[in-house]
């Protein structure tokens, strides 16, 4: 009896489809991508074993260069443009709606009051190049201009929520870090997260024991 031959079938695959898919997911991470803003200084930051992490929303940063200079940073691009508006009609810096703008969606930001105007005003390639000269935080009695305090202040006022983190230089002094925690202190922010970089658990710690528990087999 002879066999019967089935009909070959095409095993052509229509791709129409996978590629509008595909075209269609690059185009959203294309429009939904944040791009992270260039950071000012570039802070080295201490190690330590701590393995716990940062919240991810409603951070308000504090960095530290290594030779002193303090910046302050806010996430939420709303909640910036609320900071900025309400520094400005408090201490009259003079802001046109385009530079609040531009501070709203910039970085870490490290500037006095007095000169935050001119810094705005200008394209963003040459701010890149000017190297900021930190918020002050002098608190002498003679002339007290620890603007941090305010930038602290104003800050809570826009968002209750806020985590503090402070991002300090290895190399920072101490006393300006003790600066810096003095003014989250004097304004009842007593919870502080320090960002250092992971190293290697020293053996023979608690913290190594602690890790290096045997499992009991049931």
């Amino acid at each position: 009896m002879p066999k019967v031959k089935l009909p070959r079938k095409s095993t052509h695959v229509d791709m129409t489809a996978m590629c509008d898919v595909a075209f269609l997911l690059l185009t959203f991470f294309m429009l939904t991508t944040k791009f992270k803003p260039v950071e000012p200084i570039a802070v080295v930051t201490p190690s330590s074993i701590s393995t716990k992490l940062l919240p991810e929303t409603n951070i308000a940063t504090i960095e530290i260069s290594k030779d002193g200079r303090v910046f302050f940073d806010m996430d939420n691009k709303s909640r910036r443009m609320q900071l900025i508006q309400a520094l400005n009609g408090s201490f009259h810096l003079g802001l046109t709606s385009d530079e609040m703008v531009d501070y709203a969606i910039a970085g870490s930001l490290g500037i006095p009051f007095n000169q935050l105007k001119n810094y705005l005003n200008l394209p963003v390639d040459q701010q890149k190049s000017i190297i900021q000269p930190g918020i002050p935080i002098d608190t002498a009695i003679n002339v007290p201009t620890n603007e941090l305090d305010q930038w602290v202040k104003y800050a809570f006022n826009i968002n209750p929520e806020l985590d503090w983190v402070i991002k300090a230089d290895d190399n920072t002094r101490y006393p300006v870090v003790k600066e810096v925690m003095n003014t989250l202190e004097e304004n009842n922010h007593r919870k502080i997260h320090l960002i250092t970089s992971l190293e290697k658990i020293p053996p023979g710690t608690v913290a190594w024991k602690e890790q290096n528990v045997p499992v009991k087999k049931k």
